[in-house]
């Protein structure tokens, strides 16, 4: 069996990006609450090593979040990071206390003490930068403990038992602003948990392959084929795993951005022989949306339509025994978030949601271990070209979310998919699509005067989107050369008809968000 890594949540922000750098090392691992795991959840998932997470939670509170005391005597090297420090400290005898110095944000702290937590990277008498984010501190530590590195804001920013392989640390290392923080990540995981590092999408591709064909059996199995990222995967990795016994069902709701029909269709019939039914349903979600206006009745009424339109395609194909979907880890972990509270609802989320009670069939989802930049590593381990596995985000709505306060008709569409290939065009001309996250193209509910030749023009303005992310969850906009921007506003409004006005969106998430509805 691979080696893993446990990570006990205690809630973090950062969470992901604990098991991000472990993965990258080349080390599975998975996330999982601390109210879930137990003593016995650990024994049966048989890590070599557990991480405890940080949190915004106080060790000093009644009833505060802690690791399984067993835990500590299970003889696994464990890390703590942030809370996860204090916590380990507070259950093993230390003391832990609220201080006036808080330290948020970069830091620096200096290594005072030899710890195989740092061997061969960070060296006795050095100073490096980390990012803390801590209001309580410890203040004395546990038997067998000592202090390994501290800062100004905690005098115990690292701390080691060497004999138990327990490590802690104040700071994160998992983010970016620790610039050598994956170095401590290696050493622990590596070297200290003997962990082998031999967890690659090769393999992974494999066990899938493998898990595929035990769920499945003889049975037949139906996919919603979008074109994104995450569906083409599940379709290429289904196909290899059970070959004829998979049926792609391909809705086209005539809100795609320009050739994307055609080249899935190129890309799964014709190279790699899946079976395919493309259902060009344009008429029947355009005659739905007539009229409406409103960002939120939209997505129900294409989430709804989308639906019924598959289901009646999987009927006359003669029904299936499993559904397949592109659920990945980030989705299993908020699903099992330990939070569990009520949240404000920004707007419905873009990928259709559930299935109705009559679709009587059971799941296959084998990307649900995998964050996006790995599904996107399997993609070209299974053989899909770039231009599919490396696109950027597209939202289930497709362009009816692009064309904000205003009826979606095929005139509008016509316009907004022409203004969005030539965007996309220019930016893969200057080299920057993949130093991107997502750009597109958002065709305003106004119109503007412009002078085109020497006749006055009463036409649609233009909005250009394009940020930078890790993960979606925050963005900036990315900063173009002007005139770039230019050449692309140029292009647009001579090749366009409809369009005299084109504007670039500065707005970073937060407070706005990436989509424009």
């Amino acid at each position: 069996m691979t080696d893993r890594i446990l990570i006990i949540d205690f809630g973090s922000q950062v969470t992901q990006l604990i098991a991000r750098r472990v993965r990258e090392i080349g080390v599975y691992c998975e996330i999982q609450p601390f109210n879930k795991v137990t003593a016995a959840t650990i024994k049966a998932f048989a890590p070599r090593g557990v991480i405890l997470s940080g949190g915004p939670a106080s060790v000093l509170d009644i009833g505060t979040p802690k690791a399984p005391d067993e835990l500590f005597t299970m003889g696994l090297p464990v890390l703590g990071i942030c809370y996860g420090q204090q916590t380990m400290v507070a259950q093993l005898g230390g003391r832990v206390e609220s201080s006036d110095h808080r330290e948020f944000g970069r830091a620096f702290v200096d290594i005072t003490g030899a710890s195989n937590l740092f061997s061969g990277h960070w060296t006795v008498g050095g100073r490096e930068q980390v990012w803390m984010s801590h209001g309580d501190r410890v203040v004395s530590l546990p038997p067998g403990f000592k202090v390994v590195a501290t800062s100004d804001g905690a005098p115990f920013a690292a701390v080691a038992d060497e004999a138990r392989h327990f490590y802690a640390v104040q700071f994160h290392p998992e983010v970016v602003h620790t610039p050598h923080g994956t170095e401590l990540y290696r050493k622990f995981v590596r070297d200290i948990c003997g962990a082998k590092g031999d967890w690659t999408m090769a393999a992974f591709k494999q066990q899938a392959i493998a898990a595929v064909k035990a769920q499945v059996g003889k049975g037949r199995v139906i996919c919603g084929l979008s074109g994104g990222v995450d569906s083409s995967v599940v379709a290429a990795l289904l196909h290899e795993a059970i070959g004829d016994q998979l049926l792609c069902v391909l809705v086209d709701h005539g809100l795609m951005r320009a050739g994307e029909t055609e080249q899935v269709v190129r890309v799964f019939r014709d190279r790699f022989n899946v079976r395919l039914i493309a259902r060009d349903a344009s008429d029947l979600f355009l005659g739905k949306l007539k009229g409406e206006i409103d960002p939120e009745k939209k997505r129900k009424i294409i989430g709804a339509t989308f639906i019924d339109v598959f289901d009646e395609e999987a009927h006359k194909a003669g029904g299936a025994d499993f559904l397949a979907q592109g659920t990945l880890y980030p989705d299993v972990i908020e699903s099992v978030s330990f939070h569990g509270g009520p949240s404000v609802t920004i707007k419905s989320h873009h990928n259709v949601g559930g299935l109705p009670a009559r679709m009587k069939m059971k799941l296959v989802e084998p990307l649900r271990e995998l964050f996006k930049d790995e599904v996107r590593v399997l993609g070209r381990e299974l053989g899909l070209p770039d231009e599919m596995v490396g696109r950027h985000p597209f939202p289930g709505p497709g362009l009816a979310i692009r064309i904000p306060g205003q009826e979606i008709t095929r005139e509008k569409l016509d316009i907004l998919r022409k203004a969005d290939a030539i965007y996309l065009e220019e930016i893969r001309n200057a080299g920057l699509y993949d130093s991107i996250w997502q750009a597109f193209a958002v065709l305003l509910p106004v119109r503007t005067v412009g002078v085109m030749g020497d006749a006055r023009s009463y036409d649609y303005a233009l909005a250009l989107r394009a940020v930078t992310s890790t993960d979606g969850m925050t963005a900036d906009f990315f900063h173009f050369d002007m005139a770039l921007l230019g050449q692309i506003a140029n292009r647009i409004v001579n090749e366009v008809k409809g369009v005299n006005r084109v504007t670039y969106d500065v707005t970073s998430k937060p407070p706005g968000t990436i989509e424009w509805e």
